[in-house]
């Protein structure tokens, strides 16, 4: 695939000052042709340049427009320049990245429509899933590794329920108590509430019962949609998404997510962890001639809906700072009203296709969308409703950094598969991977649970052995007493209280009783323990 030689000489007037925005001396990736005045210009080439990539970006379009084609036409023009790519595979029909595509009268006429030379062409890809549902390398992160600001947007919490995890990690974190899995959260929250642990947190703000109840009913429901696997180790390395294959393309990871799209929080929230700790790793390096890594946020809308103050924010100076990193991010969702106008202001790169104004909230979403574009000789609400599958209108940063004329293009087919490659063959690729040995096996070593666990253990056997002291040193006592009332005693006294029998001995006792109060609180602790989704397994 030829993706930076110069385009051709383009006719005169609008077509010809369009598309002398798009021309590039450096590498590029080649979107597709212009549109102007209901014909395709061949000549007159769409192109972004590949050091724009790493500017962000945004892909947007009402259902069935072609959003999800134009990620794929990306994609593997990325890793055909060497530079790795992520996508999140909601629906199921991006794996076919890895296999060549489908000769076709349909693909003939498009590329014959944008001067494009289509070779069909499969590209190295390795599949993910999240924790192992699905198919796919299973992507797990530790609860400390995931924090409580994107923990808190998963779990639905309020603010105040978000600073009081906040709270509750901090502890965790300075008591050397490792989050690990959710069991390990449930376990610190639970201690912290508990006669014992309520004093832990009294200076620094304390933790009510209430709020406690709240998230451990969170976590509870959270383990109830099937996320407990999501949470443990071996955690995923994320630096994983920055290889290349021995040929030098870029690795294409695709997370395969239809088995969790009906969760869209939690794998929207994921994606952001994935992000985050990107960011976290990597050493800043400015800009580069070709980014370290673009990343494809599908269905964007999903991980703003909802959101607190704080996660919003944290968003926003992940998305700010990354470019220095060296990744790039393209949200992709139906409209640019789904992202939040301080993400949307870090969004150099548009690929906007057809939206519809079938109701008076579609028209006004419309008219919001052309605002967002540089002024243009097209009228935009008209080419915007009028958009064919496949086309759209683009404007990107131009290699001196400045947004290029907005552009009615007729993008390029893709040269991989348009569709999911079947399911032997992506479970053969999974199972290939050098990384399904690494990755494939949960470990549970000890962790927080674990720790506290054993601490109770060790606190209610000292409190047993305890009793156990204080009733033999009473025993001891009451014996000495009675002896020495029998060496004392007249003829003709009162005969002696007969002795207790056995059992009225061992209901008496203090050890009884203090056996009975352990048995309560065992019995308690099961209880809790079906409440909170932790029962025993069955033998």
């Amino acid at each position: 695939m030829s993706v930076s030689e110069q385009p051709a000489a383009a006719p005169d007037g609008p077509v010809a000052e369009i598309a002398a925005g798009y021309a590039v001396e450096g590498a590029a990736l080649d979107l597709g042709a212009l549109l102007w005045d209901g014909q395709c210009h061949p000549d007159a080439r769409i192109r972004v340049p590949l050091a724009a990539l790493n500017r962000h970006g945004l892909v947007a379009g009402a259902t069935g427009t072609g959003k999800t084609k134009t990620l794929q036409l990306i994609a593997e023009q990325l890793s055909a320049n060497g530079v790795p790519v992520f996508l999140a595979d909601i629906k199921g029909d991006v794996s076919g990245v890895a296999a060549p595509g489908q000769d076709g009268e349909r693909v003939r006429e498009r590329a014959a429509q944008v001067g494009q030379e289509w070779r069909a062409t499969g590209f190295p890809c390795e599949f993910y899933g999240l924790g192992g549902t699905g198919p796919g390398i299973p992507v797990r992160a530790t609860v400390t590794g995931f924090g409580p600001v994107l923990l808190s947007k998963v779990l639905q919490l309020n603010q105040t329920q978000e600073q009081s995890l906040g709270l509750i990690f901090h502890y965790a974190d300075a008591k050397g108590l490792e989050l690990v899995d959710l069991k390990d959260l449930r376990a610190v929250v639970a201690f912290l509430v508990s006669d014992t642990g309520k004093a832990e947190l009294k200076g620094i703000g304390g933790l009510s019962t209430v709020t406690a109840g709240v998230i451990l009913r969170s976590i509870t429901a959270f383990e109830q949609q099937g996320a407990g696997g999501f949470f443990g180790e071996p955690e995923f390395d994320t630096n994983e998404f920055l290889r290349t294959a021995a040929d030098g393309r870029g690795v294409v990871s695709v997370l395969e997510l239809p088995a969790v799209q009906d969760k869209p929080q939690l794998f929207s929230t994921f994606l952001m962890w994935m992000l985050a700790d990107l960011f976290a790793d990597l050493p800043e390096v400015g800009d580069l001639e070709k980014p370290k890594l673009v990343f494809f946020f599908d269905e964007a809308h999903l991980l703003f809906s909802g959101a607190s103050k704080a996660f919003r924010e944290s968003i926003t100076q992940t998305v700010r700072l990354i470019r220095s990193k060296g990744i790039g991010v393209f949200f992709v969702t139906q409209t640019p009203k789904d992202v939040p106008s301080d993400v949307l202001a870090q969004l150099g790169n548009r690929v906007q296709h057809a939206l519809r104004a079938f109701t008076p909230d579609d028209a006004k979403a419309l008219k919001a969308t052309v605002r967002t574009f540089p002024h243009s000789p097209y009228d935009l609400e008209e080419v915007l409703t009028g958009l064919g599958t496949g086309e759209a209108v683009v404007t990107v940063l131009s290699e001196r950094g400045a947004p290029t004329p907005v552009a009615a293009t007729r993008l390029r087919a893709p040269e991989s598969l348009m569709g999911p490659i079947d399911a032997a063959a992506l479970d053969a690729a999974v199972k290939a991977s050098p990384l399904y040995g690494r990755y494939a096996e949960a470990v549970d070593r000890e962790s927080a649970y674990e720790r506290l666990t054993a601490e109770q253990r060790a606190a209610e056997t000292a409190a047993l052995e305890a009793a156990a002291a204080e009733e033999a040193e009473r025993a001891d006592k009451a014996d000495e007493a009675e002896k020495g009332e029998a060496a004392g005693r007249r003829p003709g006294a009162r005969a002696p209280k007969p002795e207790p029998s056995l059992a009225e001995q061992v209901v008496g006792s203090g050890i009884f009783t203090s056996l009975a109060r352990s048995i309560g609180t065992q019995l308690g602790r099961e209880i809790s323990r079906s409440i909170f989704g932790t029962a025993r397994r069955r033998r």
